[in-house]
């Protein structure tokens, strides 16, 4: 069962289990671009120091050093904010990660517009589009503390590139311990027939309070679908989601080339139709302000996700996200 209420921050989950890869495996490295801080690397290089390097602010040189260890027979793990990394780092990370296909793990922190006032220039809500249209390049965002830890631990097993974005507001506990992962197979923490929330990252949580409120509102049953495999997309999941005939799909990134898209792709290759509203953050550039704000602004917490779901559970006319900017 979720706890809701707790609150745990997923940096500070990577950087506590880097340790654990690192003493299980001799092969684990740390790259850094000067943000041992933020990224939470600090007890990792005081533990390994000389399986930690620092390349300064120089993500290009971030991401091609890393290529280079993993040649070299190394597991990188390379991290940085992920707007630089994955916008300022793009053609190394397709053509120095993935046209090699090297086991190289860059992790993006920051993602969405989780900065808050740091303002546009360090949210991310553009990185899901980019690292996915990038051939071979698998894609993951984890939603709960349990999660991430066994999502580090498959990605060590994992061969090929990853990317992995990551939140820095607060999430709940969504799984258990025993809760099985694996890469390319969502899971359901909340099982519903009557419509079915699709989400990935810190829309988890804002979806599992949502389809609780339904419940106890209207006895509605509400599916909430946890798609922390953003790229290759588990289809079977959007298939069994789709037959509950009414779809929301939730994402901190922009509306445009997300888990929204890659949803509605799969919905129209298998020719299914259905009940469906893409939330996330609009298509233009907005002022800077704390993260819970813009989530409740754009309508993609859990007051949006509800109000959106009883819209398309009454089949009244879903209102666009954008009227309430």
């Amino acid at each position: 069962m979720a706890d809701l209420t707790a609150n745990v921050f997923l940096r500070n989950e990577i950087g506590n289990e880097m340790i654990e890869l690192g003493q299980k495996d001799p092969r684990v490295v740390v790259v850094n671009a000067d943000l041992m801080g933020t990224c939470r690397n600090g007890s990792f290089v005081e533990k390994f120091p000389s399986r930690s390097f620092n390349v300064g602010i120089a993500e290009q040189n971030l991401v091609s050093f890393s290529a280079g260890l993993a040649h070299e027979g190394f597991m990188p793990f390379a991290f940085s904010m992920s707007p630089f990394l994955t916008m300022r780092a793009c053609e190394q990370c397709r053509t120095d990660i993935a046209y090699g296909q090297v086991d190289a793990r860059l992790i993006g922190t920051y993602a969405g517009c989780s900065g808050g006032i740091s303002g546009a220039t360090h949210w991310s809500v553009e990185d899901c589009a980019i690292m996915t249209s990038i051939p071979g390049m698998t894609v993951l965002e984890p939603c709960d503390a349990g999660q991430v830890r066994k999502m580090l631990h498959a990605a060590l097993a994992y061969h090929g590139p990853i990317f992995i974005r990551s939140t820095i507001e607060p999430v709940c506990a969504v799984y258990t311990e025993d809760t099985p992962y694996e890469i390319g197979k969502a899971a359901v923490p909340l099982n519903g027939t009557d419509g079915a929330f699709i989400c990935s990252g810190i829309t988890v949580k804002y979806a599992l309070i949502a389809a609780v409120r339904i419940r106890e509102k209207t006895g509605k049953q509400i599916r909430v679908v946890d798609m922390h495999t953003l790229k290759p997309i588990d289809r079977h999941a959007v298939v069994e989601a789709a037959r509950t005939g009414h779809i929301v799909v939730a994402q901190d990134h922009n509306i445009v080339g997300g888990l929204g898209y890659a949803v509605s792709a799969v919905l129209a290759e298998e020719g299914l139709s259905v009940k469906f509203v893409n939330l996330g953050f609009p298509d233009h550039f907005v002022p800077m302000a704390h993260a819970s704000y813009l989530y409740r602004q754009f309508g993609y917490d859990d007051v949006g996700l509800e109000t959106k779901m009883l819209e398309l559970l009454s089949n009244e006319p879903v209102r666009d996200t954008l009227e309430r900017i």
